[in-house]
């Protein structure tokens, strides 16, 4: 797994975001630069559709009420011009990538997780998002602190 590089990281908060609140409807779009290798987070009370590319290489997460504790949901869009072979390759590089994009979220937010410690230990859950049935599923990932 590649590691983060902060210097390469740029985080944006939106309006009615701060470093502390929301947790209930906090959201994040996490882009990045295929040239550049720069990460790109942007947390809202909604995704940044507008930093959302053709690709749809994007990583998507929010947190979400459950009981006690929310948990992460993150989303991520597997199919890629409906074709199979082009799914599983997006599976493949998805799978190989998020943990970066998770550390990049922790790390772009760890003033948030400062401030609620708690949620370090919420689970993460993430949708690979296809039509075929072998790439959709949901699954654990792991903490936030697996990630810090």
């Amino acid at each position: 797994m590649e590691r983060l590089d902060p210097d390469k990281l740029s985080v944006e908060f939106r309006t009615g975001v701060t470093s502390e609140e929301p947790v209930i409807g906090r959201k994040y779009t996490l882009t990045h630069s295929d040239e550049t290798g720069e990460l790109y987070l942007t947390i809202g009370l909604d995704y940044a559709v507008d930093q959302i590319s053709w690709m749809r290489d994007e990583v998507l997460a929010e947190w979400v009420p459950h009981e006690e504790t929310p948990f992460l949901q993150v989303y991520v869009y597997v199919d890629g011009a409906n074709d199979s072979f082009v799914s599983e390759i997006r599976d493949k590089i998805f799978r190989r990538e998020l943990p970066l994009a998770l550390e990049a979220i922790r790390y772009g937010d760890r003033y948030f997780f400062e401030v609620h410690p708690k949620l370090d230990q919420a689970p993460i859950w993430i949708y690979f998002g296809s039509k075929d049935p072998d790439y959709n599923s949901f699954e654990y990932w792991g903490t936030p602190a697996d990630y810090a």
